[in-house]
């Protein structure tokens, strides 16, 4: 569901969900209503819990290149890598150190007043 950090005087809580889920995808009913009820999750969450120094953000993934994406037969691939520089203007795939980065970040001091955030780390595709 989401993992807890520690940080010196609170604590930060970080959800993953996806990209895609605020796009909607033909045949992804369930899975966008899914994703839709962790923002709802989080929000909740980040009112509840901010009077008591808990910060509760959400990850929000785009297209990120993990060992489940490099297991995808050859063909889907390349059309994946067709159509990126069409649907995400970075022009690239993600990795799982973008994301990682991002959550180190809502963890640290530095973040200390943002809570109840979907954040897209997603190169501009959501846009």
């Amino acid at each position: 569901m989401g993992a807890w950090y520690r940080r010196r005087d609170c604590f930060a809580f970080c959800r993953d969900i996806s990209s895609t889920s605020a796009l909607g995808n033909a045949g992804q009913l369930n899975y966008s209503a899914s994703k839709a009820g962790v923002i709802g999750m989080t929000k909740t969450a980040a009112k509840e819990l901010g009077a008591k120094g808990v910060n509760v953000n959400a990850i929000a993934p785009g297209m990120i290149w993990t060992d489940m994406m490099k297991n995808m037969p050859p063909e889907t691939i390349k059309q994946m890598d067709d159509m990126l520089p069409f649907i995400v203007p970075m022009n690239r795939k993600g990795s799982p150190l973008d994301i990682a980065n991002l959550a180190l970040f809502l963890a640290s001091d530095e973040s200390s007043f943002i809570t109840g955030q979907i954040i897209f780390c997603d190169g501009g595709m959501k846009m």
